[in-house]
């Protein structure tokens, strides 16, 4: 259980270390969103965030053939390259 603490001309919660380890919150930035039975704290999560872990997992998984490595490894083609 936790309660209410005065920091300055505001009001602060004080999460219990277990709470933050086991919800993964350590050095995470917040989102506190008003919901019908009272706070929801969840971390801010990135649209990107593990892209690169999750195609590298997928590769492994299927045995990524050489043609698959070689459009990975491509380096970006310019515009003037294109016929339009």
């Amino acid at each position: 259980m936790t309660t209410l603490v005065r920091i300055g001309n505001s009001q602060g919660v004080r999460i219990p270390k277990a709470i933050i380890e086991q919800a993964q919150l350590t050095n995470k930035e917040l989102i506190l969103k008003i919901v019908d039975e009272g706070l929801l704290i969840t971390p801010v999560t990135k649209a990107r965030d593990g892209w690169k872990e999750k195609f590298d997992q997928v590769l492994q998984c299927k045995n990524a053939e050489n043609v698959d490595q070689e459009w990975l490894d491509a380096p970006l083609a310019d515009d003037e390259e294109w016929e339009w």
